[in-house]
């Protein structure tokens, strides 16, 4: 009947550990993405989104989770101007009441941490930030 009704799976009671954790992982398994997500680059620059990781001339930089996905934005789109507007609406969603300074802020901090690669953010001035490859 819960088959029918559209559950993957069930266990009957009682049920060994092993046995759950096996039909567990077969479900994360079917449910799984079936795409690699592509590994972003720009010189030294490299991110593995699949992994959440991102090494900056070989050394591994930890960012926070906005910094993060500032970075997969730029590296998606390399030379597109993105406005603070238009980063406020893709990674703070379109709901955040803060100050477009929050976005001059989190820049600065990500330029800080990829080290020399944090030359490739450049400020348009009067429009916003892009990511061009031969750095400013």
């Amino acid at each position: 009947m819960s088959l029918d009704l559209g559950a993957d799976d069930y266990l009957v009671k009682p049920f060994g550990m092993m046995e759950m954790v096996a039909r567990v992982k077969a479900v994360l398994r079917r449910t799984a993405p079936s795409q690699d997500v592509p590994v972003l680059q720009m010189g030294g620059l490299i991110m593995n989104p699949g992994e959440h990781i991102v090494t900056a001339d070989g050394e591994r930089v930890l960012l926070t989770l906005k910094e993060f996905e500032l970075l997969r934005l730029f590296l998606s789109h390399p030379g597109m101007v993105f406005t603070r507007d238009q980063l406020l609406g893709d990674i703070w969603g379109m709901d955040y009441d803060g100050e477009t300074r929050t976005v001059d802020v989190h820049i600065r901090s990500l330029r800080k941490k990829l080290g020399a690669c944090g030359d490739f953010i450049e400020t348009v001035r009067g429009v916003g930030y892009r990511l061009e490859g031969n750095g400013a």
